[in-house]
């Protein structure tokens, strides 16, 4: 294969009617799944264009694959936003694990309260 340089490149493609452009100062792309968003940060882009088709070439090191939790629906439960509230204040926890506890609890608050320092400490 011949080498050529990028501008030669640049030209060959074209004439084969294919558009090469980059995407100067883009600080990241993102890739969404069903389960998870892949982050790609500070990538290089070159967009092809031929007959109205776009091509994205995106190249780089830094990545990172978040994994979406599913949400819990609180309009299903014996309990108000209050009550979560309350737990994740009063026991320092997230959302997560204040719903849960709360469930756990069939919305007894106090008992939710027991539930989270019990799990507490069997992590310790």
């Amino acid at each position: 294969m011949i080498p050529l340089s990028p501008r030669e490149l640049k030209r060959t493609l074209k004439k084969l009617g294919i558009n090469v452009e980059e995407l100067n100062e883009v600080s990241a792309v993102i890739l969404e799944t069903k389960d998870s968003e892949i982050v790609i940060e500070n990538p290089q882009v070159v967009v092809f264009t031929s007959q109205g088709q776009k091509i994205y070439q995106i190249v780089s090191k830094d990545e990172k694959v978040i994994s979406k939790k599913p949400s819990i629906d609180v309009s299903q439960v014996k309990f108000s936003e209050d009550d979560v509230n309350f737990i994740m204040s009063q026991a320092n926890v997230d959302r997560e694990v204040a719903v849960q506890v709360l469930k756990d609890a069939d919305g007894d608050i106090a008992k939710a309260l027991i539930l989270v320092d019990e799990r507490k400490s069997r992590k310790v």
